[in-house]
């Protein structure tokens, strides 16, 4: 029955590892097929995420949302900071902010795509 038990177990282990994230629903870590990894913590409604690049670099995003609005910011790769709002209203979101360039950016997205 013990025998029976660990095999199971590694077997359970086996298909998280194919998954690639494992935690808990306020903490993951995942790594995907490139051998990156990220960290995403919840809290409440606002969510933190650390990307670790397979090469080595690091990224980031923060994530809080107030009604039907998310504001978005983080770090980029090289280090340069970005910003965004994504605002939702019935089936369309409204994207606007500044990416790691500085440049603006502004799309609308519904079922049919983004513009």
């Amino acid at each position: 029955m013990k025998r029976t038990l660990a095999i199971v177990a590694l077997s359970l282990a086996a298909q998280s590892a194919v998954a690639g994230c494992f935690g808990t629903g306020s903490f993951k870590s995942c790594t995907d097929d490139s051998g990156n990894t990220y960290n995403v913590q919840k809290f409440g409604n606002t969510t933190h995420l650390d990307g670790y690049s397979a090469d080595g670099s690091h990224w980031s995003q923060n994530s809080n949302t107030i009604g039907n609005t998310t504001y978005h910011d983080g770090y980029s790769a090289d280090g340069d900071s970005w910003n965004g709002t994504t605002t939702k209203i019935g089936d369309t979101l409204y994207n606007s902010g500044t990416d790691s360039d500085g440049n603006y950016y502004q799309s609308t997205c519904t079922s049919y795509g983004c513009y």
